[in-house]
């Protein structure tokens, strides 16, 4: 199973090949486009855990997509890509709703940690800060939070990022690689054994029946909404 799935927008052939190879070497599925028009079909038509995209394109520029994927609820992380240098334009991006900048030419491994970055922060864009779960359960995005029956219930760092990881993919398996990858760092050796504690921990406060163990694959958070 790929890391994320990510919308390429980026109109110069060799470097949207560039780009999408490598990101698809570093397991990420990438749907790439070559134009703002594509790029409104494919995020009318799918969703994705993060936007790439290229500022000056053919049709409808980057900005411009951007901020109308926004106005219709689109709240997937994005990077700009772009050769604009000038405080305005950088000013006018992030006013459209973007969370990080790139500037051309750039390195392909500063574009994979700026990505990776996004990806592990969690949130981005919600109307509100509370995710209604079912079964009188909130989560608290900003303070990590689960509110069960009115009482908030504080998770633990790595059962943070697991629960953000079960919410980004409601419904989804997740594979175990893919959990270790998020929850434990370079430096850190993963465990079979505290992640199950970590599940358990949070089928305490949200019911067994909302964590699918499933066998040689994964995980999956089941959405009651």
């Amino acid at each position: 199973m790929p890391k994320a799935k990510i919308l390429l927008l980026e109109d110069d052939a060799n470097l949207n090949d560039t780009i999408t190879d490598f990101l698809e070497d570093e397991d990420y599925f990438v749907d790439n486009v070559y134009d703002g028009y594509e790029a409104q079909d494919r995020l009318y038509e799918s969703k994705y855990d993060l936007l790439l995209l290229d500022v000056n394109t053919p049709g409808i520029d980057g900005f411009t997509v951007l901020k109308e994927a926004r106005e219709n609820g689109v709240v997937a992380p994005s990077i700009f890509i772009t050769s604009l240098n000038g405080v305005d334009d950088l000013e006018r991006g992030f006013q459209s709703g973007c969370d990080d900048y790139i500037r051309k030419p750039f390195a392909l491994k500063e574009l994979l940690i700026r990505i990776e970055t996004l990806l592990r922060r969690g949130f981005f864009h919600e109307a509100t800060d509370l995710i209604d779960l079912g079964n009188n359960i909130e989560y608290n995005t900003k303070s990590n939070e689960l509110i069960v029956d009115g009482k908030p219930e504080t998770l633990g760092n790595k059962e943070s990022l697991l629960f953000k990881l079960f919410m980004r993919h409601q419904n989804e398996v997740i594979s175990h690689d893919r959990i270790y990858k998020e929850l434990w760092d370079f430096d850190e050796d993963p465990s079979d054994t505290a992640l199950r504690t970590y599940i358990k921990n949070i089928r305490k406060l949200i019911g067994k029946e909302r964590i699918v163990s499933i066998k040689k694959q994964g995980y999956k958070f089941i959405s009651l909404k």
